[in-house]
C-alpha cells in the first residue's frame, strides 16, 4: 500500500513508487499473490486488510508494506488514510487505522508474519493537531511495538522516535534497498535487515537507521527459498532457448527466426522455428503471386479497352488465368503451413505442461516422502522415550502416573495460549480490548459471545487449544458489529454520526428534522369529568348555612347552622317581628 495523495496535507513524492517497487519485487520473487493498493481512503485501506487477511489464511508467508503518513499516539501506531483530516486528537481513533489492524491481516499465515513500515516521516498533522488533553502525547514517527504472535517481524524504516528521509530519488533509501536486498534466495531476513539498515545508513550519512522488532526461531527464515537443484532429464533443459522462442514468437518475423535458427541450429525448439519461417515464406509466396494475378487482370483490361488483336487478347487472358491459379495454390499452402505452425505450438505447450506437471508430481513425492521419514523419526523418538521412563520407572519400583506429551500441541505457557485466543477473538470481532494475555470478564463474555453465534460449547473460563483452532476455523469477522445510539458502523469500527444543523440522530440512527414546538389545544376528558362528579354526588351533605340574617338591637348576625327565621307578634306593640327558630 503507498499513499502519496493526502487532501489535508502536501503530496508526498514516493510512496507509490515505493509501493510499486516493492509490490514488483514480490511478484519476482514468486509469491503466488500479489495486490498493488495506491492512495487508498479510510474505507478502502479497512476492505483491503479485511481480504487480504482472508487470503493470507492459506498462506506460507504473508507481506504487507505500507508507505505513506503515520502517527504515534500515547504509544500506539496508526496508519494515516488518504482522506484523514485530524483536526484533533481524538480524530485519530475514527479517521486512522491501528497498526493491530494490520497484524491481525497477517496473523493467519503459517511460517512467517512480515509488516514494514516506511511510514515514519516527518507528519504534518501533528503540528496542526487540537489537543482535547493536554498532557496527551503525540510522539515523533512510531512508537516501539512488541508482536505477540510467533514467527512474527515489523520492519521500521527509522527507528522508533526517529523519522526517516525520502531521498532525492525516485524511491525512498528504505524501499531502494529493500528491493535490493530482500529477493536475495536463501538468506534469511535477519541477516537481510541487517545488510538493508547498513545501505540506509550509508545513504543517509547515517542520519537514518532501520529497526526491526520482534523474534523469529532458530532456523534460517528466508523470503525466497533456495531453488532446490532438479536432477535427472529434462525435456526442456535449457530455459534459455524457451525464452528467445518466445520471444521470437512475439516478433513474428522472418528476420526474428532467422537470428533464432543461427543461434539454435538444432533441438526441439529449432524444428517449432522451421515451421514458423515456412508460414513466413508461405505467406511472402501469397502475397507475390496475389499481385502478379491483380497485374494480369490489369494487362488483359487494358488489352480488351485498347481493341488489341485477338491473338494478344487471348495470351493476356492466359497470362491472367496462369497467374490466378499461382494464387491459389500459394494460399492454399499458407493456410497448410499455419495448420502445421498452429499444431507444432500447440505441441510445444502440451510438452511444457507434461514437464511441469512431471516436476510438480515429484517434488509432492519428496516433499511428502521427506514428511514421513521426519515422522517416523518423531514417533521412534517418542517411543525411545517412552521406553525409557518405562525403564526408569521399573528400576525405582514407584508407580508414576505420566502423560505423554502431545505431539499436536506447541509447548506454549498458558500466558502465550490465552494471548493467541484473544488476538484470534479480536480478529472475529467478538473482543474489543486488547490481547494482554490476562483472561479477564471481557475475554470470557467474549468467548461466550462465540459461542453463541457459532454454536459451540467452550468453557469461558478458559482459554484452550480447541477454542483457538475453532477461533482460527472462520476467515473474517464473525460477531456482528453492534454500535450504540448515536453511532453506526464503519469497517471494523463504530464511527459517531454527525448531523447537520438544526438535525437529530433519532431512534432509527437516522438524522431528523427538529421541529418547533407549538402550543396544542387539548380536549377535557369527559370520561374523567363525570367520574369526578359521581363522586361528589355521592358523598353525604354537609350541614351549611342558610345565608340569612336576623337583626335585633345589638346588630345583625347570621343564622346558625341549622336553624330558620321565622315570623312573630313582637309584645306590647301588636307588631310583627322574626325570631330564629332552632329545632
Amino acid at each position: 500500500m503507498g499513499n502519496s495523495a493526502y487532501k489535508s496535507a502536501p503530496r508526498l513524492t514516493n510512496p507509490v513508487n515505493d509501493a510499486s517497487a516493492v509490490g514488483g519485487m514480490l511478484k519476482k520473487a514468486g509469491f503466488d499473490l500479489v495486490d498493488i493498493k495506491l492512495d487508498l481512503n479510510a474505507a478502502e485501506m479497512r476492505r483491503a486488510l479485511r481480504d487480504f487477511g482472508g487470503k493470507a489464511r492459506e498462506a506460507d508467508v504473508a507481506v504487507i508494506y505500507y508507505a505513506g503518513h503515520g502517527i504515534e499516539l500515547d504509544g500506539n501506531n496508526y496508519l494515516v488514510p488518504t482522506d484523514a483530516a485530524l483536526e484533533t486528537d481524538t480524530d485519530v481513533f475514527d479517521e486512522t487505522l491501528p497498526l493491530d489492524r494490520a497484524l491481525f491481516a497477517v496473523e493467519p499465515a503459517k511460517q512467517l508474519r512480515l509488516v514494514i513500515l516506511d511510514a515514519c516521516r516527518d507528519n504534518p498533522f501533528a503540528k496542526t493537531m487540537k489537543r482535547t488533553i493536554a498532557a496527551r502525547a503525540i510522539g515523533r514517527g512510531l512508537a516501539k511495538v512488541e508482536p505477540t504472535s510467533p514467527n512474527t517481524m515489523v520492519a521500521f524504516a527509522a527507528k522508533a522516535g526517529s523519522t526517516a528521509s525520502d531521498g532525492n530519488s525516485k524511491n525512498s533509501p528504505f524501499a531502494a534497498a529493500l528491493v535490493e536486498r530482500l529477493p536475495t534466495p536463501g538468506l534469511d531476513l535477519r541477516k537481510a535487515f541487517g545488510f538493508v539498515r547498513d545501505d540506509v545508513l550509508k545513504d543517509t550519512g547515517y542520519k537514518q537507521e532501520p529497526y526491526v522488532y520482534g523474534s523469529l526461531g532458530g532456523d534460517d527464515v528466508p523470503l525466497v527459498a533456495t531453488k532446490p537443484v532438479v536432477a535427472g532429464p529434462q525435456a526442456n533443459p535449457d530455459s534459455e532457448i524457451r525464452r528467445d522462442y518466445e520471444l521470437a514468437l512475439q516478433l513474428g518475423t522472418r528476420d526474428g527466426w532467422t537470428a533464432f535458427l543461427n543461434r539454435f541450429p538444432s533441438g526441439f525448439y529449432t524444428d517449432l522455428a522451421k515451421g514458423q519461417l515456412n508460414k513466413i515464406a508461405a505467406e511472402e509466396t501469397r502475397a507475390t503471386t496475389a499481385d502478379k494475378a491483380r497485374q494480369a487482370e490489369e494487362e488483359k483490361a487494358r488489352l480488351a479497352a485498347e481493341r488489341a488483336t485477338k491473338a494478344e487478347q487471348e495470351k493476356a487472358a492466359a497470362a491472367a488465368k496462369a497467374a490466378e491459379d499461382k494464387r491459389l495454390a500459394a494460399e492454399k499452402a499458407k493456410q497448410v503451413e499455419e495448420a502445421k505452425a498452429a499444431a507444432a505450438e500447440q505441441r510445444r505447450k502440451e510438452a511444457e505442461a507434461a514437464v511441469a506437471k512431471a516436476m510438480a508430481e515429484k517434488q509432492a513425492a519428496e516433499k511428502a516422502l521427506a514428511e514421513k521419514l521426519a515422522s517416523d523419526k518423531a514417533a521412534a523418538e517418542l517411543a525411545a522415550k517412552q521406553a525409557a521412563e518405562k525403564q526408569a520407572s521399573a528400576n525405582t519400583e514407584q508407580k508414576v502416573a505420566a502423560v505423554a506429551p502431545s505431539s499436536t500441541l506447541p509447548a506454549m505457557s498458558p500466558q502465550e495460549t490465552t494471548k493467541l485466543v484473544q488476538s484470534e477473538l479480536r480478529r472475529v470481532g467478538c473482543l474489543t480490548a486488547s490481547a494482554d494475555g490476562d483472561w479477564n470478564a471481557s475475554s470470557q463474555r467474549s468467548l461466550a459471545l462465540f459461542n453463541k453465534y457459532a454454536g459451540t460449547k467452550f468453557d469461558a473460563k478458559l482459554a484452550s487449544f480447541d477454542a483457538l483452532n475453532a477461533i482460527k476455523a472462520k476467515p473474517g469477522r464473525f460477531c456482528p458489529l453492534i454500535c450504540d445510539r448515536g453511532f453506526k458502523a464503519d469497517g471494523d469500527t463504530c464511527t459517531k454520526i454527525a448531523c447537520r444543523a438544526g438535525y437529530r440522530v433519532n431512534d432509527d440512527n437516522e438524522c431528523e428534522k427538529v421541529q418547533d414546538k407549538k402550543p396544542v389545544a387539548t380536549r377535557e376528558d369527559a370520561k374523567k369529568r363525570d367520574t369526578e362528579r359521581k363522586q361528589t354526588e355521592a358523598k353525604p351533605s354537609k350541614p351549611q348555612a342558610s345565608g340569612q340574617l336576623i337583626c335585633g338591637n345589638a346588630g345583625c348576625r347570621p343564622v346558625k347552622s341549622g336553624c330558620r327565621v321565622e315570623s312573630g307578634s313582637s309584645s306590647g306593640a301588636g307588631s310583627v317581628g322574626y325570631r330564629e327558630v332552632c329545632p
